[in-house]
Formats: C-alpha cells, sequence, structure tokens
C-alpha cells in the first residue's frame, strides 16, 4: 500500500465517527416483482427471506424491500415494474411467472435483474444463453412448459380412454400457445378427446367450471400458469359441484371407478 493510502486510511479512520453520525448511508433497496399476491404467496416470501439472511442481510435492518404485486392481473406488471426503476432500487427480483421477468426486462436494461421463470429463458428473449446470460438479467428456469405433455400422459393412465380431458389455459399468457401445440399433440399421440379451456381471470375461471358439463369433460388439466396458482382456492371450490354432476357418470363408464367425493 502507498504512504498516502496508509495516511489516507488513519486519517480517515479518525474523522469517520463524527461523519457518520451526521450522515447514515442509505440502505439498499430490493425491489420485488411479482404477478401474484401476497396471501397465497407466503412460503415464497418466507424463502426470499431465508435467502438474504443467508447472504447476511436482514429486512429493515441492513436492506429495504419495496414489494410490487400485480396479483394476477398481467397488464399491471409494466407500470409495476416501472415504479421499481423510478424508486430507485439496487436489484429487481422478478417472480411468479415469466410475465415478471419480462414486465422487468422492457422496464430497465440497466438494473441488475434476477428471474425465475418455467420456460426456457433463451427462448423467451430473456438472455443470450444459459451459460452466458449478457446483458442485466440473470436467474433461473425450471421449464415448466415442456412438462405439459408429461402431466397430460399421467392424467391419461388416470381415466377412462372415451373420457375427454379438458385443458385450462390462461390465453393472455405469453407461453400459451406453445403449451397449448404440445399438449394437443401428445393427446393426438394418445388417442384422446382434448378440449382446450381458455380463462384469463377470476370471472372466466367460473364461467369455465360451469361449462364443464355442457362440455361433456370428464377430466381437467389446469395448466401451471400464474394465474391458475394464485387462485387456486377458487378452483378448489369450483371442484364439487363438478364432481357431483360426474360421479354417477364415473361409476357408470368405469367398473373399477368409485363415485368422486363431493
Amino acid at each position: 500500500m502507498r504512504r498516502r493510502d496508509i495516511i489516507t486510511l488513519f486519517g480517515g479512520a479518525a474523522v469517520w465517527p463524527l461523519a457518520a453520525r451526521a450522515q447514515q448511508p442509505a440502505m439498499p433497496v430490493i425491489g420485488y416483482l411479482s404477478a401474484r399476491s401476497p396471501d397465497e404467496s407466503l412460503l415464497h416470501l418466507d424463502a426470499f427471506r431465508s435467502g438474504l439472511s443467508d447472504a447476511g442481510y436482514m429486512e429493515g435492518r441492513n436492506v429495504l424491500v419495496e414489494y410490487r404485486w400485480a396479483e394476477g392481473q398481467y397488464d399491471r406488471l409494466p407500470m409495476l415494474a416501472s415504479e421499481l426503476v423510478q424508486r430507485g432500487v439496487a436489484v429487481i427480483a422478478a417472480t411468479g411467472g415469466n410475465v415478471s421477468a419480462l414486465a422487468a426486462k422492457h422496464a430497465t436494461a440497466t438494473l441488475p435483474i434476477v428471474f425465475i421463470v418455467g420456460a426456457d429463458p433463451v427462448e423467451l428473449g430473456l438472455v443470450t444463453s444459459l451459460n452466458r446470460p449478457g446483458g442485466n438479467l440473470t436467474g433461473m428456469g425450471v421449464f415448466t412448459t415442456e412438462l405439459g405433455a408429461k402431466r397430460l400422459e399421467l392424467l391419461h393412465e388416470l381415466v377412462p380412454r372415451d373420457f375427454v380431458i379438458g385443458f385450462l389455459v390462461n390465453p393472455n399468457y405469453q407461453g400459451s400457445v406453445r403449451k397449448k401445440v404440445d399438449v394437443q399433440a401428445a393427446a393426438r399421440g394418445m388417442g384422446r378427446r382434448l378440449t382446450v379451456l381458455n380463462s384469463s381471470n377470476e370471472r372466466e375461471i367460473d364461467q369455465v367450471f360451469r361449462g364443464l358439463a355442457q362440455q361433456h369433460v370428464h377430466a381437467l388439466l389446469v395448466d401451471a400458469d400464474t394465474l391458475f396458482v394464485s387462485r387456486r382456492h377458487q378452483l378448489v371450490k369450483a371442484l364439487p359441484k363438478w364432481f357431483q354432476t360426474h360421479s354417477q357418470e364415473l361409476t357408470v363408464t368405469n367398473g373399477d371407478a368409485q363415485p368422486l367425493p363431493p
């Protein structure tokens, strides 16, 4: 170390306590952007805060977190992402599906963004490559898009072959077209009748369930979309009436099957 650096170091140490009392440095701020809602993301928040703790950060002590929740309304995400950029956060954590990461990417080309998505981040246009992301984004992809056909295969093994399977998707989700193509191709390969059902909000979910019996849908494959994850309690609540509608039909069609519980 140069002599000037040593003098500066110790000279600065002599006056630092007074300067620190005069002006404490501002705590870094993390922007948390999610397409989901806070009440059904408690486990994810616990994991997020646990990760911060492992890295030496405690919310409210040495780091602040600005939360923005779209609550399943994807069209709100661009505005929420822009708010975080204007707030001057140090980094954006984009969670709750591909739509959050894409909104964050469109909001800033300079702030660091860490994402978790359910598809190939290269195909989504988030990063240049998996081993060299480039730009200001990095994160993790769990490739749930590619699992649609496999999930249909599991359902195919559970219900009789002459049963119609419904596939519930959100048409506002960017990857829905790819998912529909994959699942429809898989259904044709299995000799299955598949009905695609579209729902992009809470009201349309109720409409879909009211029409299942009329469309003679006996089994339902729900896409792993953030909207349906955030509305899972609504989905579960709608199941009993549908089960009651088809319970007798299940008994008649498949001798090994038992009536579904209410």
